[in-house]
């Protein structure tokens, strides 16, 4: 079993953006920092801080990232909405080639 810390972040950000899951993690990771029982115990110098700071940097990133990809989807409606009527010249087309 390949174990990494990339591979624990991969999997809770898709966790956090599946909508099934997303508030019950969210409550379960403040819940665990708010938790007299951890992991690594709190009274343990240096270690039992870096369960809690690595928990709460990625509860802040992706909650933020949550939060600002909502924000510019709102932006987005509102501005597709107001230009509904004039056509877009963004749409390129090219030839797909298969490469191997």
């Amino acid at each position: 079993m390949n174990f990494s810390i990339q591979s624990l972040y991969a999997w809770y950000g898709n966790v956090l953006r599946n909508p099934k899951y997303r508030w019950w993690v969210i409550l379960g990771t403040i819940a665990y920092l708010l938790s007299p029982i951890d992991i690594a115990p709190d009274f343990i110098p240096v270690v039992g801080q870096i369960d809690d700071l690595l928990l709460l940097t990625l509860l802040v990133s992706e909650v933020s990232g949550l939060v600002i990809d909502g924000w510019k989807t709102k932006k987005g409606n509102v501005e597709t909405s107001v230009n509904e009527s004039t056509p877009t010249d963004n749409t390129v087309d090219v030839d797909a080639v298969s490469v191997k």
